[in-house]
């Protein structure tokens, strides 16, 4: 862990071309370790998908999205809003759509710092679960999400290179609503 200080925001519309190349930097590296080639995310179109994705999310009154910054520079990045799934209460489970860091900045405290913001938006918005979906041949993602106390709750969908979603819970117990949820400084 560095001692660079990881400043965190909202983000806005003019951040949204920044958010794209980090979320295409970092799914390229996870999906190219667990064996998918690259060619199907490097297409321009696929740039404009994921582009689009985040403009409407930004925009979005059920959404929201956070920058991490590092020296000035995007590092890493948050969504999260209401559940995608029907058998996933909205009025108690909030969901963490993805956490994306910077591959030059994995392992300096920027996805726990995102992390950290999550779990106070769940408590700020009087929400007792998390829900997310991990890739299963990420296990870099999956093991984060183990350490931050989430578990697979048995729902799956699928994925690319033949490989499945994984739907993990966090549920905030009276430790993790107090801990570490202090606001940014």
């Amino acid at each position: 862990m560095t001692s660079t200080q990881t400043l965190l925001r909202t983000a806005n519309v003019d951040d949204v071309e920044a958010i794209t190349e980090l979320h295409t930097q970092a799914r390229t590296a996870y999906y190219a370790a667990g064996g998918v080639p690259t060619a199907e995310f490097d297409s321009p179109e696929a740039y404009a998908r994921r582009r689009e994705g985040w403009l409407r999310a930004v925009r979005a009154d059920d959404m929201t999205v956070v920058c991490a910054e590092q020296a000035g520079e995007l590092a890493g990045i948050l969504m999260a809003g209401p559940p995608y799934e029907p058998d996933v209460d909205a009025a108690t489970v909030g969901q963490l759509y993805q956490i994306h860091v910077r591959p030059g900045s994995w392992g300096q405290g920027v996805g726990g710092r995102l992390h950290a913001e999550f779990v106070r938006l769940l408590r700020d918005a009087s929400l007792t679960t998390g829900v997310l979906e991990a890739w299963a041949r990420n296990s870099r993602a999956q093991g984060f999400y183990l350490r931050h106390g989430w578990r697979p709750d048995g729902h799956h969908r699928p994925g690319p290179g033949g490989a499945d979603y994984v739907r993990m819970r966090l549920r905030l117990t009276r430790q993790r609503l107090n801990k570490g949820l202090r606001p940014p400084p």
